[in-house]
């Protein structure tokens, strides 16, 4: 039977998706030119910041190739490729995914071969952002407006609240991660370790353009500690 995970559908509705995108973008720029040109911006200035913005583009982009790749072993090429050249990331997608196809008895650790489980999967993965957009939509401007109330109130239990919710995310993802094995912890304290280098240089050596490598450079880092600590360890439990 013919993959239909990688079906010419399935790339035609990529390459639809991508190129309403790519439009979007130019769209975007072209007017941001124009404007730039109306305000009396120089066109070197735009030029260079055109530059800056695609070159400062390509390293954080790693991130998303990296997570296009760690599903498509299971997924395919192109329900990935849809997924998170738009909207998605890594950790909704692969938390999205694991979830509907565990609801089937199967994991995303092999090939999902099956339509149904596939088809669950991928309404699991896509219906799931679009509540991010409603909420973006009817409730960004309500909660934005009360977190500024509370700020003005007291600017250290704002922070204080904002982390708290922050880690209790990140926390929700940790049980998978520390019940991997030894491999997945070294690789997780590994990521986490050179997530800090970062954060300390941009912090305290005030680097600030190298927030944006931070997150990509820390997965490609923690990927090839898994393979170096698998090799080592042989696959340890």
């Amino acid at each position: 039977m013919a993959d239909f995970r990688n079906s010419p559908f399935m790339f035609a509705l990529g390459g639809i998706v991508a190129a309403f995108v790519t439009v979007q973008c130019v769209v975007f720029i072209v007017r941001a030119w124009r404007e730039g040109r109306r305000i009396g911006i120089s066109a070197s200035v735009m030029k260079k910041t055109l530059y800056s913005s695609a070159l400062f583009s390509i390293v954080p982009s790693i991130a998303i190739l990296i997570a296009v790749l760690t599903l498509s072993g299971a997924l395919g090429l192109a329900l990935p490729w849809i997924r998170l050249s738009v909207i998605g990331a890594i950790t909704y997608e692969l938390p999205a995914a694991e979830t509907a196809a565990q609801a089937f008895g199967t994991t995303t650790k092999a090939p999902i071969l099956d339509p149904t489980v596939f088809s669950a999967i991928s309404w699991a993965m896509s219906a799931g952002t679009a509540f991010n957009m409603l909420i973006v939509i009817f409730f960004a401007k309500g909660i934005q407006g009360g977190i500024n109330k509370i700020k003005t109130r007291d600017e250290k239990w704002t922070s204080l609240l904002i982390t708290a919710m922050f880690m209790g995310l990140i926390s929700a993802f940790l049980g998978s991660a520390l019940g991997g094995g030894l491999v997945s912890i070294l690789t997780l304290l590994t990521s986490a370790l050179i997530m800090g280098i970062f954060g300390l240089l941009i912090k305290k050596a005030k680097i600030g353009w190298l927030e944006s490598y931070a997150m990509p450079v820390s997965m490609v880092g923690g990927m090839a500690s898994a393979i170096l600590y698998t090799s080592l360890l042989g696959g340890a439990k």
